[in-house]
């Protein structure tokens, strides 16, 4: 019985230190991504960057996904879980968001800044290659963490997207790279915004396996 108790206690300190190493990252990860979205923002109205203002939202999207996941890191599963569907559905929001500001470029239409792109997403993407690498071995713990490492994987992705849509303005002169890969940053977003939702749901609906739950 001594060895079985000292066992639990054993697993009791290991999940505590975990949760506290966790909720360190995600409070590291939230101020980078709070820091980028004005950084990136500014830089995006300066260089009249439809890409850039999308990748911004993506980093501001982030830092309230990083939030919550803070709020629901002791939280039972199931608040986990409607905690992801929330995420899901904000990361859709932020996706449709972009896509209005695709047709504002569209019709107000005007060659970026490709310099100021290409220093702006190197940034972005240093930064948010930091978040991954910070959130790699957290990412399978649980629905709520899986989601946060899904939103910083995408992030990545857009960083690289705005530096090949910064090659394009350069050398077609035109804004219409830049608006293309704007698009594929929406895609991203209600791409993950569908996996979230359908993970977390399943989740959700699963029946408590105790009352806390």
């Amino acid at each position: 019985m001594n060895a079985s108790c000292c066992e639990h206690k054993g697993e009791e300190f290991a999940q505590i230190v975990r949760r506290s190493e966790t909720r360190k990252v995600l409070i590291i990860v939230l101020v980078i991504n709070v820091a980028m979205f004005f950084v990136e923002f500014g830089a995006g109205i300066v260089a009249s960057s439809a890409s850039l203002m999308a990748d911004s939202l993506d980093m501001l999207g982030d830092a309230l996904v990083y939030m919550i996941s803070l709020y629901a890191l002791e939280r039972s599963r199931r608040w986990q879980a409607g905690t992801a569907l929330f995420k899901g559905a904000f990361i859709l929001f932020i996706g449709l968001g972009v896509i209005v500001q695709i047709g504002l470029k569209v019709l107000y239409s005007v060659p970026p800044s490709s310099q100021l792109m290409v220093i702006f997403g190197v940034l972005a993407l240093v930064a948010n290659l930091y978040c991954l690498r910070l959130l790699w071995s957290f990412r399978a713990d649980n629905v709520n963490l899986s989601s946060t490492f899904e939103c910083s994987r995408n992030d990545v992705l857009a960083n690289l997207g705005v530096i090949v849509a910064a090659g394009g303005v350069a050398w077609f002169q035109s804004p219409w790279p830049d608006i293309a890969v704007a698009v594929v940053i929406a895609g991203l977003f209600l791409r993950s915004a569908g996996r979230v939702i359908i993970g977390a749901w399943s989740h959700y609906r699963e029946p408590p396996l105790t009352a806390s739950e």
